[in-house]
C-alpha cells in the first residue's frame, strides 16, 4: 500500500497545473538582487554609457600665453613695437559628422553590454533552476534508499525468522544485511553531494554566510505547448544574444563609416591677442588651421578596409549565435519529450510491474517458494526505476528552463523574470 501511495503521488505530480515556488522564486530574485556577477556586470553597463557623451565632445580648447621681447641685454616692453604679450585660444573642430558617429559607436557598444547583461541573467535564472533541481533529486534519492532500507528490513526479519526455524540458510541473513548497509553507503554520499550543490547553490545566489538552505520543493508540472520549430521562431525574435550581436553589426557599421569620414580634414580656429603698452597698439589675430590627410594609403585607407572586415566578422559571428541557438533549443526540445516519453514508460509500466513483482516475491519467499536473492534483485531494480523517474522528471525541468532562456521568456507560460 506504501508503494502504490507513493506511485500514486507521482502521477498526480506529472498531473498537476503550474504554480510557483516560492522558495525558488526567492532565490532567484536574491541572485538578480545580490549576484556579484550580474552586479560586475551592471557597473560596466554603467561605464558604457558614460562614455557616450564623452565621445561626442569636443576636443578641449588650448590656451597660450607668452612674452615677446626684442634684443638680449634688457627688457624692452613699452620701448620697442616687436616687445609684447600674447595671449591666444585655439579650438578644434571635428569634420561635421564625425562627433555624431562617434556617439553611435559607443552607444551601440553599451546597447550590447545591456543585451548581454539580460542574457547573464537568463543564464543564473537557468543555474539556478539546475542547482535547485539537482538539490532536490539529492534529497528524493536519500527518501528512495531509506523507503528501501525498510523494506529491507522487513526482507532481513523474514531471513532470520526462516532461519532461526531452519528453512533459510544464513548466507539469506548476511546478504540482507549487506544489502542495508550498501543503501546506507550511497546515504551517505547523497548527503556529502548536497552539501556541495548548497554550497555551489549559494555562490550562485550570492549569499555569504547566510541562513542554510532549506529542502527544495518537488518541481511542478510546466508545460511546453510548442512545437521546436516555434520555440526556434520565438528564440530568434527574442534571444538577448541575438540583440547583442546585432547591436555589434551596428556599431561595426558605424565604425566603417567613421573610417571614411576620416579622409576629410578636422580644422582648428585661433584667436590671438597681443599686449604692447605706451606708443604702440595693441594687435589681435584669428587664423584656422586644416591637417591634412596625406598619408590616407597608410592610414584611412587601411582603416576602411579594417572596419569592412569587422562587419564581415560580425556578421559571420551573428550567424554562428544563431545556428548555435538553434542547435541547443533542438537539443533541449527533444531532451524535454524523451523525459516525458520515459518518464511515462516507468509510471505506466515499469513501475508498477517492479512493484508487483516484490510484493510476489515477499509472498513467495515467506512460503518457501522465493529465495532471498530474487527478492533483494528486484528490490535493486525498483530503486534503480524510482532513482530514474525522478532523475528523469528532473532532467525534464532542466530543459524547460534552458528553453526559457534560450527563448528570453517567451516560449513558457508564467511570469517573465
Amino acid at each position: 500500500m506504501k508503494l502504490w501511495l507513493l506511485f500514486s503521488g507521482v502521477f498526480l505530480l506529472a498531473a498537476s497545473p503550474v504554480h510557483s515556488d516560492p522558495l525558488l522564486g526567492g532565490l532567484i530574485d536574491e541572485a538578480l538582487k545580490n549576484s556579484p556577477e550580474i552586479q560586475a556586470s551592471q557597473a560596466r553597463i554603467e561605464a558604457a554609457r558614460l562614455r557616450i557623451p564623452q565621445s561626442g565632445s569636443l576636443p578641449d580648447p588650448m590656451f597660450m600665453f607668452g612674452y615677446q621681447n626684442e634684443t638680449f641685454d634688457r627688457y624692452t616692453y613699452g620701448e620697442m613695437q616687436g616687445s609684447q604679450w600674447m595671449f591666444s585660444a585655439t579650438q578644434q573642430f571635428l569634420f561635421p559628422g564625425k562627433r555624431r558617429l562617434k556617439e553611435e559607436m559607443t552607444a551601440r557598444d553599451a546597447e550590447s553590454l545591456e543585451a548581454m547583461h539580460e542574457l547573464l541573467k537568463l543564464k543564473t535564472v537557468v543555474r539556478i533552476r539546475e542547482l535547485y533541481y539537482d538539490l532536490f533529486l539529492a534529497y528524493k534519492n536519500i527518501d528512495l534508499l531509506k523507503e528501501k532500507g525498510d523494506l529491507l528490513a522487513r526482507i532481513e526479519s523474514l531471513t532470520l525468522a526462516r532461519y532461526t526455524a531452519g528453512k533459510a540458510m544464513q548466507q539469506d541473513v548476511l546478504m540482507a544485511q549487506t544489502e542495508k548497509y550498501m543503501l546506507l553507503e550511497k546515504q551517505e554520499m547523497f548527503q556529502q553531494k548536497i552539501q556541495s550543490l548548497e554550497a555551489m547553490l549559494s555562490s550562485v545566489v550570492g549569499r555569504y554566510k547566510g541562513p542554510a538552505l532549506p529542502r527544495p520543493s518537488e518541481p511542478t508540472y510546466q508545460p511546453f505547448p510548442l512545437e521546436v520549430n516555434a520555440a526556434i521562431e520565438q528564440a530568434m525574435q527574442h534571444s538577448p544574444e541575438l540583440k547583442s550581436r546585432n547591436k555589434m553589426i551596428e556599431a561595426a557599421n558605424s565604425r566603417l563609416a567613421m573610417a571614411q569620414k576620416e579622409y576629410y580634414p578636422d580644422f582648428a580656429l585661433s584667436g590671438s591677442y597681443f599686449n604692447r603698452t605706451g606708443e604702440f597698439p595693441d594687435m589681435w589675430s584669428a587664423t584656422a588651421t586644416i591637417n591634412i590627410p596625406i598619408y590616407f594609403q597608410t592610414k584611412q585607407k587601411p582603416a576602411v578596409a579594417e572596419a569592412r572586415v569587422n562587419i564581415h566578422q560580425a556578421g559571420r559571428e551573428l550567424e554562428v549565435t544563431r545556428l548555435m541557438i538553434e542547435a541547443a533549443l533542438r537539443d533541449n526540445y527533444s531532451m524535454l519529450r524523451l523525459s516525458e516519453r520515459l518518464m511515462d514508460l516507468y509510471q505506466k509500466g515499469l513501475l508498477p510491474k517492479s512493484r508487483q513483482d516484490i510484493e510476489q516475491a515477499l509472498t513467495g519467499y515467506s512460503t518457501g517458494r522465493t529465495d532471498a536473492v530474487s527478492i533483494i534483485s528486484r528490490l535493486k531494480i525498483l530503486l534503480d526505476y524510482e532513482t530514474l523517474y525522478w532523475g528523469q522528471l528532473v532532467e525534464r525541468e532542466k530543459a524547460i528552463a534552458r528553453l526559457h532562456a534560450i527563448t528570453a521568456g517567451q516560449a513558457v507560460g508564467g511570469e517573465k523574470r
